[in-house]
């Protein structure tokens, strides 16, 4: 992540959308679930897996034992994977390799719920304060392994007991190469989103539907805060609604506030847009900051010490009552 779009552990063992009724009706027809809860301590340990081996960019070594990681992690837990592999081009007219990793669970069932997140890392600290780091690679600890981190915890939860939807989680290669600040040239394209743009002209199933999607974003760090960003507010305000009341009615409000923030270019967008799925962006964001995201933001201080357990129990929590009330 990103540029700004202003618009009005290891394992333990929119107008588009649906009305907001209709995102509980399947629970209405089924048994109730226990709704179970999210371990922050392994959330925690599956970032810091991801983090130990190096910044997960394209074409190194690192991305590649962790995309390895991933698949093994995920087919423990008993999910289907699908993992795409192309070749696309980068704002600066590169090509990279491309490894989307996708992980089904009870992918029999016609209503599908979408969880996704990019886990690649940024090739550039264009943000740092000390320029000779700007072309260095940053760990993504935050911007990027922790919302997979969540996500792996999700995904553990759903193996000890499904919920009544099938669940998708898409691990979204190629996010973050977008072109950095250093870089004057305009090309056109902020070279941003490349793994989900890929996937929303490519989807893993043909004519792949959800009822919904959540994309997470920079969800794990110390003090973060969620306004509603401002596509997921147009494409999806009925799915933003019911996240941030959920997360309110869960003591969370001090993560989820309720206010409209920033516009962001991230993953969302092509579901959105090609693949016309209701989908929201979970992204610390602050429209007072100076960033517009933390501190920590593409440059060297995105590592483990930012990284809070408490934040990502809030993330996590919420999206487990929301998708066993599903």
């Amino acid at each position: 992540m990103k540029n700004l779009v202003f618009v009005g552990f290891i394992l333990l063992f929119g107008c588009a959308g649906k009305p907001h009724s209709q995102l509980s009706a399947s629970s209405e027809q089924s048994e109730a679930l226990r709704v179970p809860a999210f371990n922050a301590d392994s959330a925690y340990a599956y970032t810091a897996a991801q983090v130990a081996f190096g910044p997960r960019v394209p074409a190194t070594a690192a991305h590649q034992r962790c995309g390895d990681y991933f698949v093994a992690a995920m087919r423990r837990l008993g999910a289907t994977i699908t993992q795409q592999e192309a070749t696309v081009t980068t704002y600066d007219r590169q090509t990279i390799p491309l490894r989307n990793i996708i992980a089904a669970f009870q992918p029999d069932k016609p209503t599908r719920v979408l969880l996704c997140a990019h886990w690649d890392s940024r090739p550039f600290a264009d943000r740092d304060a000390n320029p000779q780091n700007h072309r260095r690679a940053i760990d993504g600890a935050n911007d990027g392994a922790g919302a997979c981190g969540v996500l792996l915890e999700i995904a553990r939860q759903i193996a000890l007991q499904a919920p009544n939807v099938g669940i998708d989680i898409i691990f979204f290669d190629a996010e973050d190469w977008g072109q950095p600040a250093f870089d004057t040239r305009r090309s056109g394209d902020s070279g941003y989103c490349l793994g989900s743009t890929y996937w929303a002209n490519h989807p893993h199933t043909p004519n792949y539907k959800a009822q919904y999607g959540i994309l997470l974003d920079m969800v794990s760090a110390r003090g973060a805060r969620f306004f509603k960003e401002q596509s997921s507010v147009y494409y999806a305000n009925n799915i933003v609604k019911k996240v941030w009341e959920t997360a309110q009615s869960l003591g969370y409000g001090d993560y989820f506030v309720e206010q409209t923030g920033i516009g962001c270019d991230d993953d969302h967008i092509p579901i959105n847009q090609i693949r016309k799925i209701p989908c929201i962006d979970i992204i610390e964001n602050d429209p007072n900051a100076p960033k517009g995201f933390g501190d920590y933001w593409h440059t060297l201080d995105d590592t483990m010490d930012a990284v809070s357990r408490e934040t990502m129990k809030a993330v996590g929590q919420t999206l487990l009552q929301i998708i066993y009330n599903s």
